[in-house]
């Protein structure tokens, strides 16, 4: 069982990095939460991962710490919650922001994560309201180190523009991508400032997604 991975960045995508070590090349699905705080490609990197076997296929799924780690179990225990769904809620929702809608029972912002619904919302609060506590003390920030999130400095990077890296990035959290090309081009419309930063982006598009302002 794999359970932490260090090693050079080769690919670094929205949801998707290769992390090279020993010669082999692991592909590591993340959250947005850990993207975030990824360093530039061909720089180190150290992830805790979860290794999720099925039938088919063997899995890595990578986070910038243990708590995110841990909140990912947590949603992974919840009825009709896959891997899928449960990286679309940690890149929505940051492990303390997870802790306090379900202490709050605000089953409206974990439904706002695209691809939750209703019905797995109302589960998530109702099967993890007493499990969370420990994830209270040890959450971390989302906000990445520098502020910034750079973009990388050659075509292992994919798509290159800021904008359309948001796109892509909303698109893999289960957005139309009509959908997530509108938001992103009424964000840019309304603050050019943020037009170069992807992360930027991002995280705006993800209030309006979820109403704030």
């Amino acid at each position: 069982m794999i359970a932490s991975l260090t090693g050079a960045l080769a690919v670094r995508d929205a949801g998707r990095i290769v992390v090279e070590t020993g010669g082999v090349g692991y592909e590591v699905l993340i959250p947005l939460s850990t993207y975030y705080r990824l360093p530039q490609l061909g720089d180190r990197v150290a992830l805790e991962i979860r290794q999720v076997v099925r039938e088919d296929a063997l899995t890595l799924y990578g986070f910038s710490s243990a708590t995110e780690k841990r909140a990912f179990d947590l949603l992974m225990s919840v009825q009709h919650v896959g891997p899928k769904l449960a990286l679309a809620i940690l890149s929505v929702l940051a492990p303390e922001e997870l802790v306090a809608a379900i202490g709050k029972a605000d089953v409206d912002r974990i439904d706002a994560v695209p691809g939750v619904g209703p019905k797995v919302a109302e589960r998530v609060v109702r099967e993890l309201r007493d499990k969370v506590a420990d994830l209270k003390m040890a959450a971390p920030s989302t906000t990445a180190p520098n502020g910034y999130l750079r973009p990388a400095p050659d075509g292992n990077a994919r798509p290159v523009g800021p904008a359309d890296e948001a796109v892509s990035a909303l698109v893999n959290l289960g957005m139309k991508p009509v959908e997530a090309k509108r938001t992103v081009d009424a964000v840019v419309a309304a603050d050019a400032g943020a037009a170069e930063n992807p992360e930027v982006i991002i995280r705006k598009s993800l209030a309006v997604l979820l109403g704030e302002k």
